[in-house]
């Protein structure tokens, strides 16, 4: 396929997930589908410019003067794919499949227009309604932050120290790129693309067979690093899901003691089988919903909730998740929350430690969850991240936001990861 013939495309998918209301990968997965014609290449090429209109969405439209799909996705090109309006109309001239080219005078209009005199939230390209939210937690910088979402993000992956390490890795994956990370232990990254291009399937090489590593952003390794799970613990990950921290954690453990992984939906549960058992993974035992877990109260070390959130540390990722959020929808996670802290702090045996995470950059669902945590909870207090961090990675790289370190907020802006949230509190032992 041509350019003209990828942009029509991108337009009838964009138009799809409006009309229809469904996720952006179904609509793209059914114009493959109904289209067997495009190649990996035109596939993966429609799907970075549907991807990149919808991070961009609110200030693209902005400086197009426009809601319309057609334009959005000319504006892409125009702000993100290197063209001006001369290449992108010499680019396309004589493509039947072409969507209707754009106007001198709309091309004229785009290139006036000035972002900075926009509202706060269309230069941030967040919904309005999550300005006060962001810039209570980022303050001055809190537009800038949010715009940092709207990039492209890496492939990240955490080498498995079970059976490889970190050089062994990248010499096996020398084709991809990929580089040591910048702030965790075991990782490697493989930088965005730009325009077209495909980002390697990594999960085809045999390196990936063999369990030497999986695909983890940077930020939920450094989380899972920030448990600071020993050798010979008890730990419980009280909401596993497919298990990326479970698999993490048991490594830091080099598999000595239990980690418990249970999650309340046996649908979120069932990669992990798989997954423990390609990493070579002997200590976890996993529970679901119908499991009897009484045995395990009071008796954990380290007790992690990865909790339910609205995934506003994602929208790299998942750009077109940030326009469907609702104050609604926030309303429900701040509740499974509750739930989520209630169930968990149980388990935690005097002296041990209760771990919150979310991926949420989101106050609401950070601090004043922990804040509301401890007033209803007195035998918890609120302990230090610093330390462990300072243990762990130095004070040499990038550092998440926070204002005393004892809790952090990791953001693409500040650490250039995934957005997360960390906070732990011990048990004191005191009712």
């Amino acid at each position: 396929m041509r350019l003209g013939g990828r942009l029509q495309a991108a337009i009838d998918v964009l138009s799809d997930v409006d009309k229809r209301k469904r996720p952006v990968s179904e609509a793209l997965k059914a114009w493959g589908l109904d289209h067997r014609f495009a190649g990996s290449g035109d596939r993966a090429a429609i799907g970075n410019i549907v991807y990149d209109c919808l991070r961009k969405k609110s200030s693209t439209q902005y400086l197009m003067g426009s809601d319309s799909v057609r334009r959005l996705v000319f504006g892409t090109l125009l702000r993100d794919w290197g063209y001006d309006g001369q290449s992108l109309s010499a680019a396309l001239e004589g493509d039947k499949f072409a969507p209707e080219l754009l106007s001198d005078l709309e091309i004229a209009e785009f290139e006036k227009r000035d972002l900075t005199t926009a509202a706060p939230h269309i230069q941030a390209d967040i919904p309005e309604w999550l300005s006060q939210s962001l810039e209570a937690n980022f303050a001055d910088e809190w537009i800038g932050e949010a715009q940092a979402f709207a990039k492209r993000p890496p492939v990240d992956l955490r080498i498995n120290t079970l059976k490889s390490n970190q050089d062994k890795v990248a010499r096996a994956l020398q084709k991809t790129g990929a580089k040591a990370s910048a702030i965790a232990r075991n990782g490697l990254r493989i930088a965005p693309g730009q325009g077209a291009s495909r980002q390697p399937n990594v999960q085809a090489e045999a390196a990936f067979q063999k369990g030497w590593f999986e695909i983890q952003d940077e930020g939920s390794q450094i989380v899972a690093d920030l448990v600071y799970a020993r050798p010979g613990e008890q730990v419980l990950d009280f909401c596993a899901g497919a298990g990326g921290k479970t698999l993490a954690m048991a490594a830091s453990m080099e598999n000595r003691g239990q980690i418990h992984a249970y999650d309340s939906d046996k649908n979120r549960l069932k990669p992990i089988y798989d997954r423990l058992k390609r990493a070579g993974i002997r200590n976890a035992q996993v529970h679901g919903p119908d499991d009897d877990m009484s045995d395990l109260v009071g008796k954990m070390d380290r007790v992690v909730v990865d909790a339910p959130c609205t995934g506003t540390g994602t929208w790299r990722r998942h750009p077109h998740a940030k326009w469907k959020l609702t104050r609604e929808m926030l309303e429900m996670r701040l509740t499974e929350q509750d739930e989520a802290l209630s169930e968990a702090a149980p388990f935690v045996k005097p002296g041990g430690y209760l771990i919150y995470i979310t991926c949420s950059i989101l106050p609401e669902e950070n601090e004043n969850q922990i804040t509301s945590f401890i007033e209803d909870n007195p035998q918890f207090e609120l302990l230090s991240v610093g330390e462990v961090w300072q243990d762990l990675f130095g004070f040499d790289k990038p550092q998440p936001w926070s204002s005393d370190m004892k809790t952090v907020t990791l953001t693409p802006a500040s650490v250039n990861t995934d957005g997360f949230f960390f906070a732990v509190v011990g048990h004191t032992g005191r009712n």
